[in-house]
């Protein structure tokens, strides 16, 4: 079992910046996949991020440019910074993991074993 734990969510204004952080334990891996997803009420969860086992990352097209992922090995954390924030990027934040090692673009919510709760985020215009 892996537990995800999700921190940094908050309201900002648009145009303003957050962080948030996924803290890993239980049994993961610094090399499995790993992604941050995000939901809105009435929608499907959609990938917003994600980072393979060589440390390459992919991106949602709405959020390519503001968004980075990164990981820190040595804390087992997942990293996502968001600059440039827009009101339609509110939603609920999740962190999700594998369970094994992957390469390529990983942004299908099928394709994750383990999830935080989520971290709600919401922009204001």
């Amino acid at each position: 079992q892996v537990q995800l734990v999700e921190s940094g969510g908050g309201s900002v204004q648009a145009g303003g910046s957050l962080r948030l952080s996924c803290a890993a334990s239980g049994q993961t891996h610094s090399r499995y996949c790993m992604g941050w997803f995000r939901q809105v009420p009435g929608k499907e969860r959609e990938g917003v991020a994600t980072i393979d086992t060589g440390g390459n990352k992919a991106y949602a097209g709405s959020v390519k440019g503001r968004f980075t992922i990164s990981k820190d090995n040595a804390k087992n954390t997942l990293l996502l910074q968001m600059d440039s924030l827009k009101p339609e990027d509110t939603a609920m934040y999740y962190c999700a993991s594998g369970s094994d090692y992957c390469f390529g673009a990983r942004l299908l919510p099928g394709e994750y074993n383990y999830w935080g709760q989520g971290t709600q985020v919401t922009v204001s215009s």
